[in-house]
């Protein structure tokens, strides 16, 4: 038996659905497992698009074996060198001894490097190269540090499928529904793509950047990525998500507290604050312990909302060590342009806010400490009641400041979007009918002059 689904009338995605893993990249918790996708295509020529984990290859062989039904493989094209998706290399190409290996030159290194014989097999391909597969024609797109140097992409100009490598991929097994049509993604699956993206592809925003402007230019109609869904609706949702998450944009208008609380002292003033947010008309809240939280799911929170409150005791005259990791992670991910504000507790020599404020200052892009900073001496008291009030009303300001940032926003996207989509309905215009559209429209401006 296999679990083989029909992507197009002949792409069938042959991965596998891992849900024994427990740690991504032996680091990212994901208690809902990954898929590891590939796709096989069937033309006159049957081209495989990358392969699987090696804890999958023995699905992933059965897979291909039952959609190719005793045809021969021609050609693999392998889009990005990561073991989680090339670790099973070898074994197709055991099996398939006239099969050819298309890939970019930092890629075939990548092959070698990892001890996989190619020689006499490989098809080196660049920037805007083709290869014509009888109907289908792909071109391939360097992808450049998304996430790894020799990633790239494959368009597929036939039918408007992109095979994406590592972009716009997500965390979680797809047990059986392979297309985002045919999941709720804002209830189960929105969570798992940001934390993908923020924790795995977060750091290379620029390049992702790279890569969302050559696609622009593609009447793409199906994303086929290397986890999660394939997307073939509303892939300007997704596309938007990206957007924003590659330029360090606040999906949310809201606040992040965050605590690093040794007896619960410190932990009280942040439930402290969050409450009074709330009672001030700031609902959008989140409280986050830093010593129970995983680094990537507080990592994914800080990429959505606008605020982080820092709140941190003072530990061996330093900032909290878990406290200080997720700066660190903000650090290494570019997180930029977020509005901070500041708790620091001790029972001596206070440092860690004035600590955690020179970190953000030299290492994070574009960011804001608000000036209402909250000092705790051991435990909060009726004297902070002042500081506390200060600090909050500072946070209610400032969000009813980025409020308006982010309706001009919306504005600017609806109207990006409207020019978008005008771009893309005149170019699927006859050469005849963009003349006469330019016609018209001159003659309009002429009578308007």
């Amino acid at each position: 038996m296999n679990g083989v689904r029909k992507v197009t009338e002949d792409l069938y995605w042959v991965g596998v659905n891992d849900k024994r893993i427990e740690l991504f990249e032996n680091i990212h918790p994901i208690p809902e497992g990954v898929s590891y996708n590939a796709y096989l295509l069937l033309d006159e020529k049957t081209v495989l698009f990358d392969t699987v984990d090696w804890s999958g290859c023995r699905v992933f062989l059965e897979n291909i074996a039952a959609v190719l039904d005793g045809r021969k493989l021609d050609y693999l094209v392998v889009n990005h060198m990561e073991p989680d998706h090339a670790a099973s290399l070898e074994e197709v190409l055991i099996r398939y001894p006239e099969c050819k290996v298309i890939s970019n030159e930092k890629a075939f290194m990548f092959m070698r490097q990892f001890g996989f014989d190619v020689d006499g097999r490989e098809d080196t391909v660049k920037e805007g190269d083709t290869r014509c597969f009888g109907k289908h024609t792909v071109t391939f797109l360097m992808a450049q540090m998304v996430h790894w140097p020799e990633a790239m992409v494959t368009f597929d100009t036939t039918n408007g499928v992109l095979f994406s490598a590592d972009a716009f991929g997500s965390f979680g097994s797809l047990d059986g529904r392979l297309f985002d049509d045919e999941v709720n993604f804002d209830r189960d699956w929105i969570d798992n793509a940001r934390r993908y993206f923020t924790n795995i592809v977060g750091k290379y925003g620029p390049f992702v950047q790279q890569l969302l402007a050559k696609a622009k230019t593609a009447p793409i109609k199906m994303f086929c990525p290397l986890h999660g869904p394939v997307w073939r609706t509303n892939l300007g949702y997704y596309l938007d998500k990206h957007d924003k998450w590659s330029r360090y944009i606040p999906e949310e208008n809201g606040v992040m507290i965050v605590y690093a609380s040794m007896y619960g002292n410190t932990e009280s003033a942040a439930q402290a604050l969050a409450a009074q947010l709330c009672e001030k008309g700031v609902t959008n809240v989140r409280v986050y312990d830093v010593s129970k939280t995983h680094v990537s799911y507080l990592v994914a929170e800080a990429f959505k909302y606008s605020h982080i409150v820092l709140a941190s005791v003072t530990y061996n005259l330093n900032i909290y060590p878990v406290m200080e990791d997720f700066l660190h992670h903000l650090k290494v991910l570019n997180l930029s342009k977020r509005v901070f504000g500041i708790i620091e507790n001790g029972s001596w020599a206070i440092k860690s806010g004035s600590l955690m404020e020179q970190y953000i200052d030299e290492n994070l892009k574009d960011c804001k400490i608000l000036n209402a900073r909250m000092t705790i001496n051991s435990s909060a008291n009726r004297s902070n009641a002042s500081e506390l009030d200060a600090l909050s009303d500072a946070i209610v300001k400032s969000v009813a400041i980025e409020e308006k940032t982010f309706e001009q926003r919306v504005i600017d996207d609806a109207a990006f979007a409207e020019e978008e989509a005008r771009k893309a309905a005149f170019k699927k215009l006859s050469a005849k009918e963009r003349m006469a559209l330019m016609r018209e429209k001159h003659r309009q401006e002429k009578g308007e002059a």
